[in-house]
């Protein structure tokens, strides 16, 4: 999975297509993320005794595919690919070649 926890991403496909957002967890297994104001999914509770029922609004997870990595000097989304330097592996920006981390 090329995204990361705190890459800004773009999302490409779904109802939120054009946003934009921060990574705020990555699940590599499931190959999900969760989008800091994307997905957002409303969750009931009860109850209780120290504070009344409410509705809670938080991101629910998105397929990592959706997304595209987006470049702030670019302004648009990029795809990534990777190469080795000084013996270590980074990712880069395929239309710009800069290394992103």
């Amino acid at each position: 999975m090329k995204i990361r926890k705190n890459d800004t991403v773009l999302v490409i496909t779904g109802k939120d297509k054009g946003k934009t957002g921060k990574v705020l967890k990555a699940f590599p297994k499931e190959n999900r993320i969760i989008v800091e104001g994307v997905n957002i999914q409303s969750r009931h509770e009860k109850a209780r005794q120290d504070q009344p029922a409410q509705i809670v609004k938080a991101e629910g997870p998105i397929d990592a595919s959706n997304v595209m990595y987006y470049d702030t000097k670019a302004k648009q989304g990029v795809r990534i690919g990777y190469k080795f330097d000084n013996g270590h592996k980074v990712r880069i920006s395929k239309k710009t070649g800069q290394v992103i981390d």
